[in-house]
């Protein structure tokens, strides 16, 4: 039988979690605090933003919102970025991507502070990740980590195949994977035989970003799967890159989309911003 991994149940147990140790910092006298930037107009990440306001405010962390016009120059971005990076209150920096084509989304990253990268994006946070003595994780492949632990599958000697190759999942994806000791596989549009390779995973994981590209007959029976796809079909229904409807026959654990590792991204965030306030503090 297959289980439904919930992931805005294991969202709300971490959170709780969260809240309890954003309570005690507040208690010291620290009160945790992120800035999200965003430029322009997109929906999409309006959307986002507007998510994580609300969950710091759930959580009872400071939070700080800007909201630049399309045309804002990659100076006055990164003149943003340093402000934030001064400011004492601001532990967590979040630039929303993706920019407007005319910004340079590396130069911005590499001006953030890596002590308030709580995207892990920054070079000094992905080589620490690289090496696995870091402080952040990138907070999407992070979610999907305790997702897996929810079910109570050892990582341990598995056989993990991650489909996707970005610098915000896939790469971060297959290392935490591989710190885990999981042996792993990365896939991507030029992998050949992709159906096969996938057949032999005990640890799935979906990031490409093509809608229902995993499909039952590509997946080993009794396997974990993890879909990290927002994609939407034909009829613009929200879907995932795993074919939920055939795979879920096969898996013995899968995610939805929506309601898998979506709910996961944002508590993760708040995970990192206040573990930068309390390594701010002194208190790591």
């Amino acid at each position: 039988m297959t289980t439904i991994i919930d992931g805005k149940a294991v969202s709300a147990d971490v959170r709780a979690r969260l809240a309890k140790e954003a309570a005690e910092l507040k208690a010291s006298g620290v009160t945790p605090g992120l800035a999200v930037v965003l430029v322009g107009e997109d929906s999409a990440s309006k959307i986002y933003v507007g998510l994580k306001a609300k969950a710091c405010e759930e959580l009872g962390l400071y939070s700080e919102q800007h909201s630049l016009p399309e045309e804002t120059t990659q100076q006055e971005l990164i003149a943003l970025v340093e402000r934030l990076n001064n400011k004492p209150e601001i532990h967590g920096i979040l630039v929303q991507l993706p920019l407007p084509g005319h910004l340079d989304e590396q130069a911005v990253i590499e001006a953030i502070n890596p002590d308030k990268d709580v995207d892990a994006i920054h070079a000094k946070n992905v080589g620490a990740i690289m090496i696995g003595n870091y402080r952040f994780l990138p907070c999407t492949p992070a979610g999907v980590m305790e997702l897996i632990a929810s079910t109570g599958v050892e990582v341990k000697g598995k056989s993990c195949v991650v489909v996707g190759r970005s610098n915000i999942v896939g790469k971060p994806m297959a290392m935490l994977l591989l710190h885990a000791h999981g042996t792993v596989t990365i896939c991507h549009s030029r992998t050949k035989d992709l159906a096969q390779v996938c057949r032999g995973a005990d640890i799935l994981v979906a990031a490409v970003g093509r809608a229902k590209i995993i499909t039952a007959d590509m997946v080993k029976p009794g396997a974990l799967v993890i879909d990290v796809g927002m994609n939407r079909n034909e009829a613009g229904k929200l879907c995932g890159d795993v074919d939920f409807e055939g795979v879920s026959r096969v898996a013995q654990f899968i995610t939805p989309v929506p309601g898998g590792v979506g709910p996961m991204t944002i508590t993760m965030l708040m995970k990192n911003t206040i573990t930068a306030a309390r390594a701010a503090a002194g208190l790591l």
